[in-house]
């Protein structure tokens, strides 16, 4: 069993976390989680003439490490290892992209709840992975 477990640093995508490693006794194997945060693409025409590829990279990684700490740190202290993935690109795409990839068997999400007018404005990462998703997603509230 395979988990994508996507996180923003949010306390939203904590509880996910929460979540997971509570419930980890669902699954008949000890499944394999892949932690995943998606950095929003800065857009790079007017920033690289001030800066180079190495610095924005740079500047990726310690921005989603600082996201990812959090949920590492929760599953250390559970005793359930897992791998890290760090992406740029649209969340809701790369999370569904990445799931393909690895052949994962669930997306385990926060949500943010939104609904009604704001929920429509704002749209939804929640929402866009369920319709992209190639594997079920449960989304912890």
């Amino acid at each position: 069993m395979k988990i994508l477990l996507p996180v923003d640093g949010s306390e939203c995508s904590l509880r996910a976390v929460d979540h997971l490693i509570t419930h980890v006794s669902w699954f008949r194997d000890v499944p394999e989680i892949h932690l995943l945060h998606v950095h929003a693409p800065i857009p790079i025409g007017r920033v690289q003439a001030h800066i180079g590829k190495e610095t924005l990279h740079a500047y990726y990684l310690e921005e989603g490490q600082e996201h990812l700490t959090a949920a590492q740190q929760k599953l250390d202290a559970a005793g359930r290892f897992h791998t890290t993935h760090m992406h740029v690109g649209q969340p809701a795409e790369v999370i569904a992209k990445v799931a393909s990839e690895l052949g994962c068997d669930l997306i385990t999400m926060g949500s943010h709840g939104w609904s009604g007018v704001v929920g429509l404005v704002m749209g939804s990462v929640a929402s866009r992975v369920l319709h992209l998703a190639p594997c079920p997603v449960l989304l912890v509230k």
